[in-house]
C-alpha cells in the first residue's frame, strides 16, 4: 500500500495536467490509423492522452468514465497508438458474451488496421484455435474473448498465462469486484504486462469493491493481503459515515486518484441533453390487489422461517407487483385436475399418467398453462381471456403512456427482469397494435448486431423489449428516447446501465427514463434502498456540477 501511495503522489500533479488540457506534457492526437470518417470527441483525445500517461509509466488504470461516453472507442484509439508506436501486441479484450458482436464491430469500423481474432466457439473450435495461436500460424494484433470462455476449463486458462500478452482489457470491469470470486482469481493468472479496466459504475455497494478493482490492475502495489485490504477499506453504505470512514474514504479516493479516470456526461457532453427521470406510481387492480395481500400474508408468518423461504416469498411479492399471471391463481388445483385427464386425448400424451401431467401443471404460472392451453385442442376451452391476461395496475398506465408517446413521435425501450412478464407485454403491444423487436438471453448472438440494426434503421419500429440483464450492456439504441423500466433491480446499477442505452454519445434528444413502481408494494422499498446504495457512489466520485437528472414524481 505504500508503495501504491508513493506512486500516486508522484504522478498526482501530471494526470491533473493531462486531464485538465494542460498541454505542456505534449499531447497525443488522434492515430493516423484511425478510420477517417470518424472523429475522437476532445474529451476522448484526453482520456487517449491518460491512458498513455500511466503506460509512458508503466502503470496499469481504470477507465471509468459513466456510461455513454465511449470507453470502447478510447480504449481502440489507445491499442491503434501502441500500434503506432511499434507496439503491435499481442493484446486480449475480455468482454461480457452480449458484447462481443459490438467490440468486433467498433475495432473494425474504427481501425480496420489492427488484426482481430476471435476466440469463442465450441470446445473443440477453441482447441484449434489454441493451436494456431500457440504455434503463430494465425496473424493477429487482438484476441477478443468472454469472460467465461477465457477460463471456461484448463486448456483455456492454460492458453492465456502461457501467451505473452501486452495488454490485457477488462469490458465491465465491475464484474471484478470480489477479490474473494474464483473468477477474481482465475482471470488473475493472465499473463500481461498491464490491465486496463473499463467500467461504468466502479463503485456499486462499498469502498473494498473498488479497491479488489485497483488490486486487480496492480497487485504488486499492494504488499497487503487481501484479507488486510478488506479489515482496511470494509465501509457500510450508511446515511451517516462516522468521522473515521469519512476519513478512510478521503484517503481512499487520493490514492486512487492518478489510477482512475472518470468523467460523466454533464461535465464533458455539453450538447447532450439532460435524462429527465419520472415515476409512475401505478394502483393495483383489484384481483391483484387481493393477491398481493394473500401474500403478504405469508410473508408476516415467515419472518421468524428460514431465510431462504423469506427470501423466495420475497420474490413472489415482486412478481405480483408486476402481474397476477406471473403466479398460478385462475387455474385452481380443480381445474388442473380436469385439464391433466382432457390431456390424455392428445396423441402425444394417450399414454401418459394424468396424475404426473397435474404435477407438472401444478408447478407452472397462470401465463404458462395459458400458453398450454393454445398449444392443445383438448384442453383450449380454458385459455384466459384478454381481459385477465392485460389486468394489471402497471398496465393500465402503460397502455395510456404508450399511446401518448406513440401520438408524439417518440421511440421507446422498455426494460423487465422477467422474460416472462416480457411475453405479457408482447400480447399487450399487440392488442395496441405498436410494432416492436425484442432481445432477451435466448436470443442467438448472432442474431442480436441484426436486431439492433432494425430497430436503429426502421423508424416504424415503436418499442424495443429488452430483459435488463441481456440487453443493459453494450447496446446503443440512441435513435430512441424513452426508457420505460418496467420494473426495477435490486441493484441500481443495473437499471442506470439500462438507461443509459439511449442516453449516449450520439443522442440527438431529451432521453426520459420512466420507471414503473406498483404503488404500495415492495418495490415502494426497492426504490428507497436504491437510492441509499448510490449514495456512496455519489461521495466518491460525483462531480461538483449541479444534478443532471430532473426528477419529476407523479
Amino acid at each position: 500500500m505504500t508503495r501504491c501511495e508513493n506512486i500516486s503522489k508522484k504522478m498526482t500533479k501530471a494526470v491533473t495536467k493531462v486531464t485538465s488540457g494542460d498541454k505542456s506534457l505534449g499531447t497525443i492526437s488522434q492515430p493516423s490509423i484511425l478510420s477517417e470518417r470518424l472523429q475522437l470527441k476532445p474529451y476522448q483525445l484526453i482520456g487517449l492522452n491518460w491512458l498513455t500517461l500511466l503506460h509512458k509509466n508503466k502503470l496499469s488504470g481504470i477507465l471509468a468514465d459513466e456510461m455513454g461516453l465511449g470507453k470502447t472507442v478510447q480504449a481502440i484509439s489507445f491499442l491503434a497508438n501502441l500500434y503506432q508506436d511499434g507496439d503491435e501486441g499481442p493484446h486480449l479484450i475480455t468482454v461480457p458474451a452480449s458484447t462481443l458482436d459490438n467490440w468486433v464491430r467498433e475495432l473494425k469500423q474504427w481501425c480496420p488496421t489492427l488484426k482481430v481474432l476471435v476466440y469463442c466457439g465450441s470446445v473443440q473450435d477453441r482447441k484449434y484455435l489454441r493451436y494456431n495461436i500457440l504455434n503463430k500460424t494465425v496473424d493477429f494484433n487482438i484476441i477478443v474473448s468472454t469472460y467465461s470462455l477465457t477460463i471456461s476449463n484448463a486448456d483455456d486458462r492454460s492458453l492465456f498465462r502461457r501467451l505473452k500478452l501486452h495488454y490485457a482489457i477488462f469490458d465491465e470491469g465491475h464484474m471484478l469486484k470480489n477479490m474473494s470470486s474464483l473468477r477474481y482469481k482465475q482471470l488473475m493468472t493472465i499473463n500481461a504486462d498491464y490491465r486496463l479496466l473499463l467500467t461504468g459504475t466502479p463503485l456499486q455497494n462499498n469502498l473494498l469493491e473498488l479497491m479488489s478493482l485497483l488490486n486487480f490492475i496492480m497487485p504488486n502495489m499492494f504488499s497487503s493481503s487481501t484479507s488486510e485490504i478488506s479489515k482496511m477499506f470494509s465501509t457500510k453504505s450508511s446515511d451517516e459515515q462516522s468521522t473515521f470512514e469519512q476519513e478512510r474514504i478521503a484517503h481512499a479516493k487520493q490514492i486512487m486518484k492518478p489510477f482512475i479516470l472518470r468523467r460523466v456526461k454533464s461535465e464533458v457532453l455539453k450538447q447532450l441533453l439532460p435524462k429527465e427521470e419520472q415515476i409512475e406510481y401505478c394502483p393495483m387492480s383489484e384481483k391483484q390487489e387481493q393477491f398481493y395481500a394473500s401474500i403478504f400474508e405469508q410473508l408476516k408468518k415467515s419472518v421468524n422461517g428460514e431465510k431462504k423461504k423469506m427470501c423466495n416469498v420475497m420474490m413472489q411479492l415482486r412478481k405480483m407487483a408486476n402481474h397476477p399471471l406471473l403466479h398460478r391463481r385462475y387455474y385452481t388445483e380443480g381445474k388442473l385436475r380436469l385439464m391433466s385427464k382432457l390431456m390424455l386425448q392428445e396423441p402425444t400424451h394417450y399414454d401418459a399418467n394424468a396424475e404426473l401431467i397435474f404435477e407438472d401443471m401444478e408447478v407452472l404460472s397462470d401465463f404458462e398453462l395459458h400458453g398450454l392451453c393454445k398449444q392443445y385442442a383438448s384442453i383450449g376451452r380454458f385459455q384466459l381471456d384478454k381481459e385477465v391476461l392485460l389486468d394489471s395496475g402497471k398496465f393500465q398506465v402503460l397502455k395510456d403512456l404508450l399511446v401518448k408517446l406513440h401520438a408524439n413521435g417518440d421511440r421507446v425501450v422498455l426494460f423487465s427482469q422477467f422474460t416472462m412478464m416480457l411475453d405479457i407485454v408482447e400480447i399487450l403491444l399487440k392488442h395496441l397494435n405498436h410494432r416492436y423487436v425484442r432481445l432477451d438471453g435466448s436470443t442467438p448472438m448472432a442474431d442480436r448486431i441484426h436486431l439492433i440494426d432494425d430497430y436503429n434503421t426502421d423508424l416504424d419500429i415503436f418499442v424495443f423489449l429488452l430483459s435488463t440483464k441481456a440487453g443493459g450492456l453494450g447496446i446503443n439504441l440512441t435513435s430512441a428516447n424513452v426508457v420505460i423500466l418496467h420494473d426495477i433491480d435490486c441493484n441500481p446499477y443495473n437499471d442506470k446501465q439500462a438507461e443509459d442505452r439511449c442516453h449516449r454519445v450520439g443522442q440527438t434528444k431529451s432521453v426520459k427514463v420512466v420507471k414503473l413502481i406498483s404503488k404500495g408494494t415492495i418495490e415502494d422499498c426497492m426504490l428507497k434502498i436504491n437510492h441509499k446504495k448510490l449514495k456512496l457512489e455519489k461521495d466518491m466520485t460525483a462531480a461538483d456540477a449541479g444534478k443532471q437528472i430532473e426528477m419529476t414524481t407523479r
